[in-house]
């Protein structure tokens, strides 16, 4: 099978690509370094010519209001061209519990983008996962200083990159959903308790304060974030994943 991943050469796409060249399919990584531009659609024929499947991991360059035009422009032109190939499987990643936090404009964006797939006609499926351990340290660092770390008590459902990837893969190689496959963590975590293991890991002594204002993930309230709709769960633990 000829699989085109477009953002592959990305965290997630990256891995995709080696799991699905191990497993014995063509996967090729697609991205601005190799001439594709989703933006604009520069490459996109070239990079869909003779694939089974498509795997769309874009992501929009920004969280803020630009990111729902990013989104349609990007899909619009994804879609158009799925159709003119006629190709038999589009594959998106988005993220689980999106509709749920209306506040950040980035988390309507991917709702914006999951409903454009599905309203596409093309045969389709959509991967929505939990938030990645790759990304808490980012996490920490946009609420912190040289004295403390602030965190809202937000509930989150973390889980590997690797294993996110694996289960784009496997979705990428079976028939089409037209639906959506929900994947999270094994684990759930108020988030400044994760924050507490994170710095602990690391031997940073700066203690989490609770600030149900700090940060981006404030704006997801109560159990937004968690597994409610029978989620594939996951194998890797955080504290594994800090071990490796």
């Amino acid at each position: 099978m000829k699989i085109a991943v477009i953002g592959g050469t990305g965290l997630i796409g990256s891995k995709i690509v080696r799991i699905l060249t191990a497993n014995g399919h063509e996967a090729v990584p697609h991205s601005p370094s190799t001439g594709l531009d989703l933006l604009s659609g520069r490459g996109l024929a070239e990079a869909l010519a003779g694939a089974d499947v498509v795997v769309n991991l874009t992501n929009s360059p920004t969280f803020d209001d630009a990111s729902p035009a990013f989104f349609r422009t990007t899909m619009d032109n994804l879609i158009a061209e799925a159709q003119a190939v006629g190709l038999g499987h589009t594959v998106i990643l988005s993220i689980l519990g999106a509709e749920l936090v209306p506040g950040l404009a980035y988390y309507r964006a991917k709702v914006l983008q999951e409903d454009i797939l599905k309203n596409s006609g093309v045969p389709y499926s959509i991967v929505r996962a939990t938030q990645f351990f790759e990304f808490v340290d980012s996490v920490l660092a946009w609420t912190s200083d040289a004295s403390a770390v602030r965190l809202p008590t937000t509930r989150v459902q973390p889980m590997a990159a690797d294993d996110v990837a694996q289960a784009v893969a496997d979705v990428a190689t079976g028939p089409p959903l037209m639906g959506t496959r929900e994947v999270a963590g094994p684990e759930v975590y108020p988030l400044n308790e994760l924050g507490e293991i994170a710095l602990a890991a690391r031997g940073d002594r700066r203690p989490v304060l609770v600030d149900d204002s700090a940060g981006m993930f404030a704006a997801a309230s109560g159990d937004a974030l968690i597994n409610h709709n029978g989620a594939v769960i996951a194998p890797t633990t955080y504290r594994a994943w800090l071990a490796r």
